[in-house]
This record gives C-alpha cells, structure tokens and sequence, in this order.
C-alpha cells in the first residue's frame, strides 16, 4: 500500500492589532495606563464653548428678528479670526521671531505660521522670502473660546481703556483692530518677554454688511467705544 504524506498546515497569521507572544500565542499589546488607546489628535475642548453656545441659542433668533431676515442662513455669524504680528526686524533677530511665535501659540492655542516677504523692497532692506512676521488663524471652538478670553479677560488688562474703535470695518463686514502691546493676554509671562510688541486681530464675518457685523459683535458682547457692553448670559 501507498504510503501516505500529511501536508504540514500553514501557521495562521495573527489577527490585525494583536502582537504575538511567546509560543506562538497572540494576544493585546500592553496600553499605557492599561486604558483605551489614546487620543492622538485631541479636540480644542471638550464640549461646544459657551459663546458659541450663547449665539446658537439667543444671539441667531435676535438678529434675524430685529432685520427682519427670512432665512436664517442670512444671519450674520463668525467665520475665522486672523492674528498677525509684523516684525520688521525679523531677519536680523531670530530669536525675537522665535519668542512671537511661541507666544502666539501660548494666546490662541495653536502654532503660528510665519509669514514671508512676496518681493524684495530695497528701501526698507526687504528681500524675497525673508521672515517679517508671523500670524495665526482661528476657526470653530479655538476662535469662540479665544474670543470669550479676550473679551472677559484680556480687555479689562487693557490701561486707560475705552472702548474698541467703532469705526473699523471696511466696508464688507470685516473688523480690525490692533492692540499695543502682547502682556494683556494672561496667557503672557513678563520674565520671558523678548520683546513688547503689538499685534492686529481681524474678524471676518459671514455678511456682507457693516451694520449686521456690528449688531453680531454688540450681541456678543463687543465692547464699542462710547457703548455701554452687551451682558453675555
């Protein structure tokens, strides 16, 4: 009679996210803190910030009563907000450039870009590609939650405050404004600064209008010069 042969059978391969042991046994791989895995890219904040909140529920219906906007998605609402600090000096300090970037970083909660010059201009000694500052754009809760800290925070830290100019938009619902000096933000250590510098902050909003921006920012709270602020619940 024919003898016959058994095929070996093939070792299986372990299941996708299993490490195999000692004698061929598979099994989880060891988790730090024995806990789920980890969160590599976390959220700005866990939940949705009270001044989004705040606008969602009472700051939409207002506005669309008081102008009288059928739909809804005409309501003016907050697209991004743009922080830049110019340096002009950056080329030759470095470590200037370096100290703004870290503490922009520190204000808003997300790394600065820094920005480049597009041409050379000989007058200021400028040439193509050279740092001349550094800037940060916010959206979606890290421009809600920056923007109740500056509000309830920041501002009062301003000296000889008196309102924020009414007079800044330019002409399509845009608001910019500049602050003089970075240490209003508590955010800011006095025995690290390198350098006092201001910065410009730019809302760009939804509408085309001057007067729907402005009703948006009086709602939540804009301090305006010569106005009495908005109490935010």
């Amino acid at each position: 009679m024919a003898e016959t042969t058994e095929k070996p059978e093939k070792a299986k391969a372990p299941a996708p996210g299993k490490k195999e042991g000692k004698g061929g046994q598979t099994g989880k791989g060891k988790e730090k803190g024995g806990a789920g895995a980890l969160d590599h890219a976390p959220k700005a904040a866990e939940g949705t910030p009270r001044l989004q909140l705040f606008y969602q529920q009472t700051v939409r219906a207002k506005l669309q009563k008081e102008f009288g906007l059928a739909n809804r998605h005409e309501v003016p609402r907050l697209v991004k907000v743009v922080l830049n600090v110019g340096m002009g000096d950056a080329g030759k300090n470095p470590k200037q450039l370096e100290a703004a970037v870290d503490e922009l970083g520190m204000i808003t909660g997300q790394k600065a870009v820094i920005t480049k010059a597009k041409k050379a201009i000989a007058n200021f000694g400028l040439r193509a590609g050279m740092p001349v500052g550094c800037t940060v754009t916010l959206r979606g809760a890290r421009m809600y939650e920056f923007l109740d800290r500056f509000i309830t925070l920041a501002i009062p830290r301003i000296r000889d405050f008196r309102g924020l100019p009414n007079r800044s938009f330019d002409g399509r619902g845009n608001y910019t404004f500049g602050i003089k000096e970075q240490m209003i933000f508590p955010e800011i250590d006095y025995d690290k600064v390198e350098k006092i510098h201001g910065m410009d902050i730019t809302l760009v909003t939804s509408t085309r209008r001057d007067d729907l921006a402005m009703a948006l920012l009086r709602e939540l709270g804009w301090p305006f010069r010569g106005e009495t602020p908005q109490r935010v619940a």
